[in-house]
């Protein structure tokens, strides 16, 4: 596509000329909110003008981000061109704002920015009116949304970062609780803001300790710190722990699966494609720029939080009946995968295996990419499905692919991709990720050489989970016959959602059959961080990440020769059959009155999961009464982990708070005695 190769080919003009761009671009999604607030009841002014500017916007960051990575990383260097960076006039005295724009920056600009192109203009067609907040103030949240990742990203100091950090946690927080009025969705809010202020305690400790005892804010002079082995793991953890929580890493997942089914389906998208990633770009940025070395340790144990999420996420997805906190489980696997090729490259680094770690952060940073465009594609198919059925369980869909043809076809290009099946985008990723695994037992410690083994197992067990739970998807919602009589009323999504649909469905396309472009984009990264980055290929058409002879991989021969089978099967059957066509019924296996009864539910899809997993979940049994009519069973399955944790937690707090509560006994001579004793307190310290 054209505008690929303009992003990835266009140059930089100036020493700071990008980061200007970008700066008035993220100043034109301020003011494209701020409008929204004009006409703030007008549904089609909002819809028809605000969200394809911003989607323009969005064109507009990522070619300027895609067009600083374009610039080879020497000849960057040389013209002084290696990190632009820039003091604003904002903040407080002595504290102003820093921004910088490097490789790792523009990396996830540019994932920002595609993925932000295609939602924005899905989201141009899918609000309605009467759902939820005004029209102009939900175009004013999703803007400063889409401003404050932009910011987080650019951020160069830490009084920025978590001005911006704070900004997109809030503004996420009013568009999740867009539908206020359901207490469902008013407790899902919250407890995302909960956990998003724990995160960001998290990250303000983080930082505060990478300071090394100085007053300075600035990433600069956290780069200059010099801290001890002790310090630096302690600085490690607090990030880990404070992206993790945004990341929806296990166990700080709690908030996903609920907040995705209550938010409108464009903000689940942005929630699941862009802003996780800012989590991960959080990391990285600790990880691999802020602190000046790296432990085994901290791979070691990134690598099993990232592969139990994996499970985790995988399995739980597999046993799920909503659309919506299927695809949000799914998230969670997916980071998983990403925190895992996160693990092996700074075990990699901390080893002296430079280009092993490249290998490894670049399957990281493409399946961060690529999971951007799937996983915004289907969350934004759900959406569709969800306006055009007013379902999202699914045991009340199934056979939309008769009614809603575009999106069916759009939706399978994503749950291909998901899945890991070439020539798609996740293939590439997810082959990257089981390469470096490959390369483990060079790492020079017995005991990692005895248990990483083990983890590629678990690699290959969560790709297995993956794929059948897209078949569970897809098949359920998509195929078969209408589970209910009312879906032979659905509708296909408007020429705006199929557009937005159909950019994301191009995306997983070109990166899975041209993966170059992916890979240079990350290889600008590497470079940076890493000062290696993984090979190209003998040929323009192939990727051969460590060396053509050991391992290559070519996603335009798959496309070519799955189009060309295709095509020959298809001109056979033409000629053998002389043009002649013969329709019969299908054989019915000797039962003639096929029904959806007879079709595989969800529920019986995640059956042999729920068997062999059972271990992970938390299982209520519901039996039928013998004197009932129409007998039903149920089971209702929960998470062990929040049980564990978070509900002892709650407790705790509760009690807590009701003995405090004692405090407010309502008279005004024990609040006079209150304050005498505080002052009692105070001389006593004083004297």
């Amino acid at each position: 596509m054209p505008i690929f190769h303009a992003i990835l080919s266009s140059s930089a003009a100036g020493p700071d000329g990008d980061l200007h761009r970008l700066q008035w671009l993220i100043g034109a999604w301020l003011l494209i909110g701020t409008a929204g607030m004009l006409r703030p009841r007008s549904l089609r002014y909002v819809a028809h003008w605000l969200f394809p500017l911003g989607a323009l916007v969005s064109l507009g960051i990522a070619a300027t981000a895609g067009g600083f990575l374009a610039v080879a990383p020497m000849t960057r260097q040389a013209a002084g061109m290696a990190a632009q960076t820039q003091i604003l006039p904002l903040g407080l005295p002595d504290l102003p704002f820093h921004l910088r724009l490097d490789a790792l920056s523009g990396f996830f600009l540019l994932l920002l920015g595609l993925a932000g192109a295609g939602i924005s203009t899905f989201a141009a067609g899918y609000f309605r009116s009467g759902t939820g907040s005004a029209p102009g103030l939900l175009g004013l949240e999703y803007h400063l949304f889409l401003a404050s990742m932009a910011l987080v990203i650019l951020a160069d100091d830490a009084y920025l970062f978590m001005v911006a950090w704070e900004t997109m946690a809030l503004s996420s927080y009013f568009l999740v609780t867009s539908q206020h009025r359901i207490p469902e969705i008013r407790r899902a809010g919250f407890l995302y803001l909960v956990m998003a202020h724990v995160g960001a305690i998290s990250i303000l400790l983080c930082f505060g300790v990478m300071q090394g005892g100085s007053w300075q804010f600035s990433f600069q002079a956290m780069r200059s710190a010099s801290l001890t082995p002790f310090w630096a793991s302690a600085a490690f953890l607090l990030a880990l722990l404070g992206f993790g929580a945004k990341a929806g890493l296990v166990p700080m997942h709690v908030w996903l699966p609920e907040a995705h089914p209550a938010a409108p389906s464009p903000v689940s998208a942005m929630m699941s494609g862009l802003m996780l990633k800012t989590a991960i770009y959080g990391v990285l940025r600790v990880s691999f720029d802020l602190l000046h070395f790296r432990l085994w340790q901290w791979g070691a144990l990134t690598l099993a939080l990232g592969l139990f999420s994996a499970i985790f996420g995988a399995i739980f997805a597999a046993v799920q009946t909503d659309m919506k906190r299927l695809l949000a489980y799914s998230s969670i696997e997916n980071v998983g995968l990403i925190f895992t090729g996160i693990g092996l490259a700074i075990l990699f680094d901390a080893s002296g295996m430079p280009l092993f770690a490249a290998l490894a952060l670049t399957a990281a940073l493409v399946h961060a990419l690529n999971h951007a465009f799937f996983k915004s594609l289907l969350f934004l198919a759900t959406g569709s499905v969800l306006h055009s059925t007013h379902q999202r369980l699914l045991g009340k869909l199934g056979g939309l692919i008769r009614s809603m043809p575009w999106v069916a076809v759009l939706t399978l290009v994503g749950t291909l991709a998901i899945a890991g099946l070439p020539p798609l985008n996740g293939f590439v990723s997810e082959w990257l990720l089981l390469q470096s695994f490959l390369f483990t037992p060079q790492i020079p410690h017995a005991f990692l050489n005895m248990i990483i083994p083990t983890g590629a197992a678990a690699l290959a067990l969560i790709l297995a989970l993956a794929a059948y739970v897209m078949v569970k998807f897809y098949g359920v919602v998509f195929l078969g016959q209408p589970r209910e009589s009312s879906l032979t009323h659905a509708h296909d999504a408007n020429w705006m959602e199929r557009l937005g649909l159909g950019w994301l469905a191009l995306g997983c396309i070109l990166i899975g059959v041209l993966p170059r472009l992916a890979l240079r984009a990350s290889s600008a990264v590497t470079s940076s961080l890493l000062g290696a980055k993984v090979h190209d290929g003998s040929f323009p058409w192939t990727i051969a990440p460590v060396a053509a002879e050991q391992a290559s991989y070519s996603g335009l021969i798959f496309f070519v020769v799955i189009v060309a089978v295709v095509g020959i099967t298809f001109l056979l059957v033409r000629l053998l059959a002389h043009g002649r066509v013969r329709r019969t019924p299908a054989w019915d296996c000797g039962y003639p009155w096929q029904t959806s009864r007879m079709q595989d539910t969800a529920e019986g899809f995640g059956q042999p999961i729920r068997h062999m997993f059972g271990a992970f979940f938390h299982m209520e049994r519901e039996l039928p009464s013998p004197s009932d009519p129409a007998p039903q069973y149920r089971i209702h399955i929960e998470d062990r982990l929040w049980r564990a944790i978070y509900q002892p937690i709650a407790r705790a707090v509760q009690w807590l708070a009701d003995k405090v509560g004692v405090l407010q006994g309502g008279r005004l001579a024990i609040y006079l005695l209150y304050s005498f004793l505080t002052l009692l307190v105070l001389l006593v310290f004083v004297l």
